[in-house]
């Protein structure tokens, strides 16, 4: 079996066996995949108590977690953690049963080809990306704060990899060619820009990854594409699902 949801931000209340009483009935060979911004590998430097309570709370689950990355990951410490290979693809175990699906990989998962991107924009960021080492630091966030304007800081609250590089772009198209440019599903955390601007909403633009999943969106062979990011629960298109708090089985 595998089930799919949308952005946690660390909040996995919706996996207790009260939300999701389905789990009673799964093993480590069922899975459910969060479509980004997990919110497990968020600490500064390294796992602080909250998280290392969370994540081994996750792996003593009866399923295994999987999650593609979203504009709110730690990627200095996630990026850091070993590769390996996993189902066709690459991963970075967090724990044995806690695994982050790298960026164009595609996996055989339950007798389904999934595609995996993650990485989306972060746009609540007027602010703009402060550097600790800038002069009046601690006063420009008073300031932010005090005006409610928000703000990021680089390398604790932001990193620039949030944007896929080139090479991770190359990676997926030559994985996808590899598979004839066909699979079951793909996950994402944000959207291709022609499905972003169905949504309607203010604030977020095309960029390099919106752009490259339009590229995906208009020359991949697909049945279901499930993204988050955007925090709602909507049938965007026919083929396209953006997911929040809902738990869905798709296998």
């Amino acid at each position: 079996m595998i089930y799919i949801t949308g952005d946690c931000h660390r909040e996995y209340r919706r996996f207790n066996t009260q939300n999701f009483p389905e789990q009673k009935g799964m093993t480590k060979e069922d899975y459910v995949i969060v479509c980004g911004d997990f919110g497990g590998v968020w600490s500064f430097e390294k796992e602080d108590k909250e998280e290392k309570h969370l994540l081994n709370w996750l792996e003593e689950k009866p399923f295994t977690t999987l999650f593609v990355d979203g504009n709110h990951e730690n990627f200095d410490r996630l990026y850091g953690y070993p590769i390996e290979n996993w189902h066709g693809g690459k991963v970075h175990k967090i724990r044995p049963s806690v695994l982050h699906l790298m960026r164009g990989q595609v996996f055989e998962i339950c007798n389904r080809r999934i595609f995996t991107f993650g990485g989306a924009s972060s746009h609540d960021i007027s602010g703009g990306i402060l550097e600790m080492d800038t002069p009046n630091f601690r006063g420009e966030i008073k300031r932010l704060n005090r005006e409610e304007i928000p703000y990021r800081i680089n390398h604790w609250s932001w990193w620039a990899q949030e944007l896929p590089s080139k090479e991770e772009m190359e990676e997926g198209r030559r994985n996808l060619a590899e598979h004839n440019n066909t699979v079951d599903f793909i996950v994402t955390h944000c959207c291709a820009s022609s499905t972003q601007q169905l949504l309607g909403r203010e604030g977020f633009e095309d960029d390099i990854e919106t752009r490259y999943l339009e590229e995906i969106r208009q020359n991949i062979n697909f049945k279901k594409w499930f993204f988050g990011h955007y925090h709602d629960n909507q049938n965007v298109t026919e083929k396209e699902i953006l997911l929040y708090e809902q738990v869905i089985r798709i296998a």
